[in-house]
């Protein structure tokens, strides 16, 4: 009864939301936050608003004495009552045993969180007060303010500070000389495209000098420098650097050196292709580091270890059926974060005992996303579950305990239940995904479904927190949906071959994978066949533009974010062409023209009748917004299917504020319930009301 009750209460209010207007609307409102407050509304789904509120651990840093966790939780922006902008990020601290503290919180940016080698203080970056530049800051970790470390003429970046606490070196960019700014006033404004691009450099600073005329000291790295840290032992840093700031050199050109504080070279590591994290170990003789196998390989999943003394560089961890995401050393030991499948565990490799890698966590114990490692043995890791997003969680005597709680509220909330999903593809490769089921579901009913797809498509979906602004399960979940994210070939946490799958082999069968994930629940009798919608970003949106035309038959609705839909011009506008000719199409334009065109949406737009809504950051350099331009005007001109094109202005590869997240989240739905619930035809009407929703204070983004 109480629960035939709540869905009546939840219809009754999704209409006031939907119908109602003006006074009565706020009244209404009104009345249903004093039930809700009584008990009576507990318990109930996802809404758009509860996913724009979500907040999560971004990072994590244990201190050195294992006697303190700081962590930096985000805290997004509230559309249409906070100025626009990204999360904020603040600063707390837990006492190992203890509660956490909020220590720096409010409308704060806090990064770069590192603490001193003592353990006494801590240090991050931010920019604070009348900072006009992302500055350097130290708090006491037993109390007391905030003092500025180091304000530079531009941002500083990442940092590190010697063993001994003497000195400081930084990375950030040189200042625009002061004629740039007569010249632009005078209209001077031209850029050389890909040539006027600023390196970031190294700044040495003496942490120890009393005299307050000193300056930042540059460093003779010619390179881009993308990572410093000095080694534990001595002045001498290990640094990341690629030939320029191009994102196309760093992700294929990455370098990694040791130098001293005269730029000199005391090591330089033979690596090939893709480069991720890099770690010094504790006596500072080796560097632990992410790889990739080759030139070829779409990823950096191979953990290696690094010898200083002679330069040499051995394969610690393979990559052959999973994925090395995060590292840390503890003593002589390596800890490192494996994603194999839809599951994830923390494994130890003792680098110099012959002993075989043991787990510390195994699987199924959620989704462990970053390390941070004590001296004296303490483990923590930022894990996520089905239940929740990001959280501390600390390896102890009494097992994986969860520590920290950012979203209390979602004890409220009924969640649709999630497992991991394996099916056949139709050549008998097993896909796995995972797979959230409608909430209230009813065995032998058939439900609509959405096929979110990751992109990359060197990515994966664990069987971890997987709604956000973008993938908003639990909501359609909430909604009566289905919500399949399928790991088709290509995915990384299945090893190098199973990433490889796609090489030279664009759309098909990488996109018939999902395909077959939607036939599968068919087959079971868990989806109506008619009823399905399909969306992603970047290479997802390239997935949906494909089967929102060649594959038309199968989808009633597509919602294609920042996607590709010609395989040809998204070569000559992207900022990764080697990375797309080495780990993706491994062609040239000019070697396989025919089969560059045949693999673009644009080419099979002819046979599109999906509805598609195209969304695009208008500042988009990774999938240029002509991407989705051509998509639109191809499909728009045919006009055998609906279609509309919605551009974020200032929003690039994703967007990263409040309200164009809120937006994006409120026309994909919108979209999927006019053609996988509703009447379909025409489409829905483009204005949101966001003007309503201002005026009545946002007590309901479900429109």
């Amino acid at each position: 009864m109480l629960s035939t009750l709540l869905i009546l209460i939840s219809l009754f209010f999704g209409l006031i939301d939907t119908f109602v207007r003006g006074p009565m609307k706020k009244l209404l409102i009104s009345m249903s936050l004093l039930l809700a407050s009584t008990g009576l509304m507990a318990n109930t789904g996802m809404t758009l608003e509860d996913i724009s509120k979500l907040q999560s651990v971004t990072s994590l840093d244990v201190s050195p004495n294992g006697d303190y966790i700081a962590f930096t939780q985000s805290k997004p922006r509230t559309p249409y009552v906070d100025e626009d902008g990204t999360a904020w990020n603040q600063l707390f601290v837990m006492k190992k045993g203890g509660e956490a503290r909020p220590f720096i919180t409010g409308k704060v940016s806090i990064g770069g969180v590192q603490w001193a080698h003592d353990s006494s203080a801590i240090y991050y970056t931010s920019k604070r007060g009348e900072d006009k530049h992302n500055s350097l800051y130290k708090i006491p970790v037993d109390g007391g303010e905030s003092q500025q470390v180091l304000s530079f003429e531009t941002d500083i970046g990442g940092y590190t500070i010697s063993h001994d606490g003497s000195k400081l070196v930084f990375l950030a960019k040189e200042k625009d000389p002061k004629h740039l700014e007569k010249l632009d006033k005078k209209g001077f404004k031209a850029k050389v495209y890909e040539e006027d691009i600023k390196m970031t450099h190294a700044w040495l600073y003496e942490l120890a000098s009393q005299e307050d005329s000193q300056k930042p000291e540059k460093l003779d790295i010619k390179d881009h420098v993308l990572s410093v840290a000095f080694s534990p032992v001595n002045d001498q840093l290990m640094i990341q650097t690629s030939p320029t700031s191009l994102i196309d050199d760093i992700y294929m050109k990455k370098s990694l050196k040791v130098v001293d504080l005269d730029g000199d070279i005391v090591a330089s590591f033979k690596t090939e292709g893709k480069q991720g994290k890099a770690v010094w170990s504790t006596d500072g003789q080796q560097i632990a580091f992410l790889g990739a196998n080759d030139y070829n390989d779409p990823t950096n999943g191979a953990l290696y270890i690094a010898n200083v003394d002679d330069e040499t560089v051995y394969k610690r961890v393979a990559n052959l059926s999973s994925h090395v995401m995060d590292i840390a050393w503890q003593g002589d030991d390596v800890i490192y974060i494996e994603h194999q499948g839809v599951e994830s565990r923390i494994v130890r490799a003792a680098i110099k005992r012959k002993i075989a890698d043991r787990p510390v966590v195994d699987y199924g114990n959620g989704i462990q996303r970053r390390l941070s490692v004590s001296n004296n043995g303490d483990i923590y890791a930022m894990t996520d579950t089905a239940s929740h997003p990001r959280e501390v969680y600390a390896f102890n005597a009494e097992g994986f305990e969860r520590l920290t709680n950012s979203n209390s509220w979602l004890a409220d909330k009924a969640l649709g239940k999630q497992v991991a999903y394996e099916y056949e593809a139709r050549d008998g490769l097993k896909i796995q995904g995972v797979l959230v089921y409608p909430l209230n579901y009813k065995k032998g009913k058939r439900y609509p479904m959405i096929a979110f797809v990751h992109g990359g498509p060197e990515a994966h979906d664990s069987n971890g927190w997987n709604t956000n602004y973008g993938d908003p399960a639990q909501y359609a979940s909430a909604q009566g949906y289905f919500s399949l994210f399928p790991n088709y070939r290509g995915s990384t946490g299945r090893g190098d071959e199973f990433a490889r799958l796609d090489q030279h082999a664009y759309a098909d069968p990488e996109f018939t994978d999902i395909l077959d994930g939607k036939l599968a629940l068919v087959k079971d009798g868990m989806v109506d066949t008619d009823k399905a919608g399909i969306t992603g970003g970047s290479y997802g949106g390239y997935a949906t533009a494909w089967s929102s035309t060649a594959l038309s038959e199968h989808y009633a609705a597509g919602v294609m974010f920042v996607g590709i839909s010609n395989q040809l011009s998204k070569f000559g506008t992207t900022d990764i062409p080697n990375e797309m000719q080495a780990v993706h199409a491994r062609a040239w334009p000019w070697d396989d023209y025919q089969w560059m065109l045949e693999t673009s949406p644009i080419y099979h737009a002819p046979k599109g009748k999906t509805p598609l809504l195209i969304m695009h950051g208008e500042a988009d350099t990774r999938v240029h917004p002509s991407q989705s331009m051509e998509m639109y005007r191809y499909l728009k001109t045919l006009g055998n299917a609906p279609v509309r094109l919605v551009l974020y202005p200032g929003e690039g590869h994703g967007n990263r504020k409040a309200a164009a997240q809120l937006d994006y989240s409120m026309r994909l739905m919108r979209w999927m319930d006019h053609y996988l619930k509703g009447k379909g035809g025409n489409p829905p009407p483009y204005d949101l009301q966001h003007e309503e929703k201002l005026e009545n204070g946002s007590d309901s983004s479900d429109s």
